[in-house]
């Protein structure tokens, strides 16, 4: 992996989490509290299309399988140092949702983290086979 790949890695994994959270708070009372289908839709697609995108921009830039799980880390480290932070922050940045929807919300955040640097470990352990 070159240098630019580890700075682009770091800068796409901070604007996806500044993205996603703008979203959240934009549209998070509709997500989090408006039905429990709402929710669990929701929280079945989001970890599936956050993997797809991060994984799509592995492969656009070639990045070599045994090297799948570093790039993920490196992706995925600035969301989840946001999220610690963001988090205990949560009826402040995200005035408009109840206090109980940051619990849901971390759930989705580490439902997402999981996949995907869980599909990327395996797909790094199996290319050492």
């Amino acid at each position: 992996m070159k240098s630019r790949d580890i700075l682009l890695f770091i800068l796409f994994g901070s604007g996806f989490w500044c993205a996603g959270t703008l979203f959240y708070r934009v549209r998070g009372p509709i997500v989090f509290e408006s039905t429990s289908l709402r929710y669990w839709i929701n929280f079945f697609i989001t970890p599936i299309v956050t993997s797809a995108i991060c994984i799509l921009l592995l492969k656009l830039l070639r990045i070599p399988a045994p090297q799948w799980a570093a790039a993920a880390l490196l992706i995925a480290l600035p969301g989840m140092v946001g999220e610690a932070w963001m988090l205990p922050r949560f009826t402040v940045l995200l005035p408009h949702m109840h206090a109980e929807s940051g619990g849901r919300l971390g759930a989705l955040l580490f439902a997402s983290y999981a996949l995907f640097l869980g599909f990327c470990e395996v797909v790094t352990l199996q290319s050492g086979r």
